[in-house]
């Protein structure tokens, strides 16, 4: 059985396996082009919460899974995350200078190199989630993960949120507008590394996957709810981003439109029905119970 207090330890522990999981995933510094390797692995290792890999590993426990066989998942889905990330730290995008605390990749490097770097991991998703010999599941699974992972970064998904923020800039945004922004931004990532790790069952399990999805889709939501909180209530060196982004660009977020203790009590509400989701699945699935509770308690 799986204890409240072993999150912190398979945090680390998690944190340490993606890490070495995108090391041996990544083109060497060395290799040519070196100065877009340099960029892709500065960018990719090194830093984040890892939240992604987490959750595709912490699903996998849940589901009786080795995490040997999640180490390409959970790499390809962290190398779409930061791909995002340099995009959207770009000038043309948010015009950010710091992200996990150090300078951005284009700051870092220049804005073609960051361009082309994240070109090249989003890239390089799609390769590991093809060819990854670790990714021991029949073809069709295989090609259910490639689609998984198409579908949440696409158009419809992280991209197509990413573009409706940029439209929303100096907007009144109603809640349902907002919701469904982030369900697309930030949301259809999160759904996606819980997905990857149903997908690689075998035989695939249905309900259970559909739980998971709504378990996912929960936390996504009060990810995003939190993040919008840290943006007012935290700083920049406790967030390793510049705080009050948000706000100095006059983008609409949760405390805006509910207030600070209305954003607290709606990430609570996800939280519980995050819970809810998982009521069918026993003491194997508590650290995919206590990571809901981390991301609204986490402080960046």
């Amino acid at each position: 059985m799986t204890s409240p207090d072993a999150l912190p330890d398979f945090m680390a522990a998690c944190q340490t396996r993606a890490e070495a999981a995108l090391d041996a995933r990544l083109p060497a510094e060395t290799r040519m082009p070196e100065r877009l390797h340099q960029a892709m692995r500065y960018s990719a290792l090194g830093g984040g919460k890892r939240l992604r890999p987490l959750l595709t590993y912490a699903t996998g426990q849940a589901l009786g899974l080795a995490l040997d066989l999640l180490d390409g998942p959970a790499a390809a889905v962290e190398m779409i995350h930061v791909y995002s990330l340099i995009h959207d730290d770009l000038p043309a995008m948010d015009n950010d200078t710091l992200r996990r605390g150090k300078p951005t990749c284009h700051i870092a490097f220049d804005e073609a190199t960051a361009i082309l770097a994240g070109d090249g991991l989003q890239a390089l998703a799609f390769h590991v989630l093809a060819h990854d010999p670790s990714i021991r599941v029949p073809a069709e699974n295989r090609v259910a993960m490639i689609e998984c992972l198409a579908m949440a970064s696409g158009s419809l998904g992280m991209v197509g949120g990413q573009a409706i923020d940029l439209d929303a800039v100096g907007q009144a945004l109603d809640l349902p507008t907002l919701e469904s922004m982030h369900i697309r931004k930030t949301g259809a990532l999160i759904r996606a590394s819980v997905k990857l790790a149903a997908l690689a069952q075998t035989p695939i399990e249905p309900v259970v996957t559909d739980r998971l999805d709504h378990y996912a889709k929960c936390i996504g939501l009060a990810f995003q709810i939190q993040d919008d909180i840290l943006d007012e209530e935290s700083d920049t060196q406790t967030l390793g981003k510049t705080q009050g982004k948000d706000r100095d660009n006059n983008k609409p977020n949760y405390p805006a439109l509910l207030g600070l203790a209305g954003a607290k009590q709606k990430a609570r509400e996800l939280h519980e029905s995050a819970l809810d989701s998982l009521a069918g699945m026993g003491p194997e699935a508590n650290l995919l119970r206590e990571l809901s509770r981390f991301i609204i308690e986490r402080h960046h």
